[in-house]
């Protein structure tokens, strides 16, 4: 099988800076696309950023020039540095992976999550 690990949460006060990790392990054929969610109290899950295998990388207009994903994919982690943080940054950020797993097929999956709070 597949997980996906994060780290780096945490908490950091506004205009700070995080970096968040997430790693897959197990029976991993190829990772296509991975991305990072975040989903705050009382609201939905939404994306904040997403890369796919050859690096084309997409963000939310609401972190665009201050988040940066990226992933090494002989490690099949990736990676978002979040840059000048802002209270409403305060969410529980969760890593996803399109993964071909070794013998099976074509999944997505997800981590934990990891919980950010920007607060002075």
């Amino acid at each position: 099988q597949v997980q996906l690990v994060e780290s780096g949460g945490g908490l950091v006060q506004p205009g700070g800076s995080l970096r968040l990790s997430c790693a897959a392990s197990g029976s991993i054929f190829f990772i296509y696309a991975m991305g990072w969610y975040r989903q705050a109290p009382g609201k939905q899950r939404e994306l904040v950023a997403a890369i796919t295998s050859g690096g084309s990388t997409n963000y939310a207009d609401s972190v665009k020039g201050r988040f940066t994903i990226s992933r090494d994919n002989a490690k099949n982690t990736v990676y978002l540095q979040m840059n000048s943080l802002k209270p409403e940054d305060t969410a529980v950020y969760y890593c996803n992976g399109d993964i071909r797993v070794r013998s099976m097929g074509r999944y997505v999956y997800w981590g934990q999550g990891t919980q950010v709070t920007v607060s002075s």
